[in-house]
């Protein structure tokens, strides 16, 4: 198992080294910050200063190696518009994005196991393909339009629901929290739903097929012919023998979904990280652009270095190294 782990870490540093120079060199090239932060009407020797200051005047490999030095000291560098260090920046806004998606994945994983279970078990019923139909109407509608109509239907429609923003909150370790209040917990439904919907989908599709499979196999045969009721077989050997497609796509999607909460927290005008990234596109703030990055890989390198430890602890033949046997 210590060789397993020693494996995976070395692979998992690997990957991030060779993330950061992608995610350096990419960033780096796209436009010029200097014509944004600095005046229209500066002059020639306050351009110069800038770009002295901004360290834009070096090499780009020396750049890099000044980047990469200060990353492994915990230092993303400072802000180019708000003059503030990034970490900190981000920090401010990631508890905000932390918790829409952490409310939208296990939301969608419970409900989608539930409902893909149930729709495999009882295939042929009516509330099944009803299920399996609003799976398919997740996949199929771009979040963008599903966000507009929820808001146009709960906020603006009905009044139900408020069309943005984040609410009242609640200061826990020190982390403000708004589920935890009544009017955050209404702002934060709607985007919640809106985030979840292409998860759920996905569970309810995977969870209904494996359990389609593990049903038909000999082991649920066995069972039931011991006299072992349906519920227990359900819960021993069917949720076991399909964790692991849904521990991998319950891995991948929190990373996807903290990723890409971009379009939603747009919608909604949620305080999060994603709308920080839009905005400092914007005005080309590259050392944000660059840590939102490097902070994106690195959160997707550790779910997967996770996921694998899962894997090993459930099945013992991958830390062995005979999965493929």
């Amino acid at each position: 198992m210590l060789g397993f782990i020693i494996q995976r870490a070395i692979q998992a540093v690997a990957v991030m080294a060779v993330m950061s120079v992608i995610v350096f060199v990419g960033v780096y090239a796209i436009g010029n910050p200097v014509d944004i932060v600095i005046p229209p009407d500066a002059t020639q020797a306050m351009r110069e200063e800038a770009i002295r200051r901004l360290g834009l005047d070096l090499p780009l490999w020396e750049q890099y190696g000044i980047f990469a030095w200060n990353l492994l000291h915990g230092d993303f560098g400072r802000s180019f518009v708000y003059n503030v260090p990034v970490l900190e920046l981000i920090g401010g806004r990631l508890p905000a994005t932390l918790e829409l998606v952490l409310i939208s994945i296990l939301f969608a994983a419970v409900t989608g196991v539930a409902l893909g279970v149930y729709a495999g078990v009882k295939p042929d019923s009516w509330l099944s393909k009803a299920i399996m139909g609003l799976s398919i109407l997740g996949f199929s509608v771009p979040s963008f339009w599903v966000g507009l109509i929820l808001i146009l239907t709960f906020a603006v429609s009905l009044g139900w629901l408020p069309a943005g923003g984040r609410g009242d909150t609640v200061t826990v370790f020190g982390i403000p929290w708004s589920f935890l209040t009544l009017d955050g917990l209404s702002h934060i439904v709607l985007p919640a739903i809106n985030l979840a919907l292409f998860k759920l989908a996905m569970m309810i599709r995977l969870a209904r097929a494996g359990t389609r499979e593990v049903m038909l196999s000999d082991t649920v045969k066995f069972a039931r012919a011991a006299g072992i009721p349906e519920g227990v077989i359900l819960r021993r050997h069917v949720l076991k023998l399909i964790s692991i497609p849904l521990i991998t796509v319950f891995g991948l999607e929190l990373g996807s979904t903290l990723a890409f909460a971009v379009v939603t927290e747009t919608i909604f005008s949620w305080p999060g990280v994603g709308k920080l990234i839009i905005d400092s596109i914007g005005v080309l703030d590259r050392p944000v652009m660059v840590a939102y990055l490097v902070l994106i890989a690195f959160l997707f390198v550790m779910i997967n270095f996770t996921v694998d430890l899962v894997f090993a602890l459930i099945d013992p033949r991958i830390r062995s190294g005979r999965q493929g046997a």
